[in-house]
């Protein structure tokens, strides 16, 4: 899947050719890191490292895998192939997870620099969208009911905050999963010095693992899975949203539809929010390897190797789907057709109901009984959704309501500023500006 779904350098993050190098840059720099103690003569990193420029070969290493049935075996075989007797002080007291967990963390850490890159994007298309229509008028619904008025702006900032708490989580994530391990066989530095992964992992720069098995702790990569998990939400909460707005009977906004676009094979008059659409279902993958990522957890003493099939297309995969979404996310926020007309229009369809709440506050501050207050406000509003008069009417006529508002007094109340007052200060809370 990744190759469908991925920027190019996301498809090159993942290669077999990155992998490689990532773990070259392991073992020589835990060579470096022997050289300076003086457990191995001084250049021979050095001297692999000018041998091999330029010079390894992801095919050839996986011609010898082939045969040898182990990936690192392969690899060191090719490296001493064509380096020649400086790599035989490649590897010294380690084992094959030092060099494994060691390079993922390095790729997981540029994947997540990348994906926090693409955050921003979207934040930055939301924050636009957020003052572009921060004053548009829209009913808020809860239920799917009206409700009260919010404005088209708080929505893109309520947007924007959810992806920025993600944003905040995948960064901590981040940090969480920069760690690997030079510890040895099962991490109690049986044949390794531990001064020789602390020097080694400073230079990639890295952190050592707590406490090693013969691996990092899976509940790293659980979390970042589910940090990637959690953002896919964000990005589908838009989606979501985006949906609703575009159903016929709201039409509030709609993807953008480009010349000669297509909606329905059958129905000329389509114009689907495919877009959307495609960025809910694949939230749903997201949530599927944070599940996974957490049943890796859990493993067989120092360590099994049943949790390295499902990484192998997890993380891959899972950053790759990420980054995909946040891309197509601003896609759909830069490019969505947003209709003030119709917002309001659909404001205004309940008749004013939206005010009973400011009523019956209004009529607890003149001293009535709150449950009292709201029966009097509701006999209005039920008459008016069951065809008798307007609700503005049926108050002004209310007989105990009459006693305590006047009729400019209600009026006032129907006042649609009034519900809006404060959505400056919710914007600029939101974007990080209060």
């Amino acid at each position: 899947m990744i190759d469908r779904y991925s920027r190019t350098i996301f498809r090159e993050l993942w290669s077999d050719r990155a992998r490689f190098d990532a773990w070259l840059r392991v073992e020589l720099a835990v060579c470096e890191a022997m050289e300076g103690i003086g457990l191995v003569p001084k250049g021979q990193a050095a001297a692999v490292r000018e041998a091999t420029a330029g010079k390894v070969s992801a095919e050839r290493i996986l011609e010898i895998e082939a045969v040898t049935k182990h990936d690192v075996i392969a690899f060191l075989t090719h490296i001493e192939e064509i380096a020649g007797d400086p790599a035989r002080w490649l590897h010294l007291g380690m084992t094959s997870s030092d060099v494994l967990d060691t390079s993922l963390a390095l790729i997981c850490r540029e994947a997540a620099e990348h994906l926090l890159a693409s955050t921003d994007g979207l934040l930055a298309a939301l924050k636009k969208r957020a003052l572009e229509h921060k004053m548009t008028a829209t009913i808020g619904r809860s239920h799917g009911i009206h409700a009260e008025p919010t404005t088209a702006g708080v929505v893109f900032a309520r947007w924007h905050a959810e992806v920025s708490r993600s944003r905040e989580r995948l960064e901590r994530a981040k940090e969480a999963i920069s760690v690997g391990k030079i510890a040895g066989a099962v991490g109690a530095y049986g044949n390794i010095d531990p001064k020789v992964e602390s020097i080694a992992l400073a230079d990639l720069g890295l952190r050592p693992e707590t406490v090693a098995s013969q691996i990092v702790a899976r509940d790293r990569h659980a979390e970042f899975l589910n940090a990637l998990a959690m953002l896919g939400t964000a990005v589908e909460q838009i989606a979501v949203g985006v949906r609703h707005w575009q159903r016929t009977e709201v039409n509030e906004a709609e993807e953008g539809f480009g010349k000669g676009q297509k909606g329905s094979s059958a129905m000329p008059h389509k114009k689907n929010p495919i877009l959307s659409e495609n960025v809910t279902g694949l939230a749903r993958l997201l949530r599927g390897y944070a599940r996974s990522g957490i049943e890796d957890v859990v493993l067989w003493h120092e360590r099994d190797i049943s949790h390295s099939s499902v990484e192998r297309i997890a993380l891959p995969d899972a950053t790759a789907l990420a980054d995909f979404m946040l891309i197509r996310a601003t896609k759909i926020i830069t490019g969505l057709v947003v209709k003030p007309e119709n917002m309001l229009k659909n404001l205004q369809a309940s008749g004013g109901l939206y005010n009973s709440g400011g009523i019956l506050l209004e009529l607890v501050q003149k001293g009535h009984p709150r449950q009292r207050a709201y029966e009097w406000v509701q006999e209005c509003a039920m008459a008016y959704l069951a065809g008798d008069g307007t609700f503005q009417e049926n108050l002004k006529q209310h007989g105990e309501i009459k006693k305590s508002l006047s009729a400019d007094e209600i009026d006032s109340l129907f006042d649609l500023t009034n519900q809006l007052k404060h959505v400056d200060h919710i914007i600029k809370r939101a974007l990080g500006e209060a």
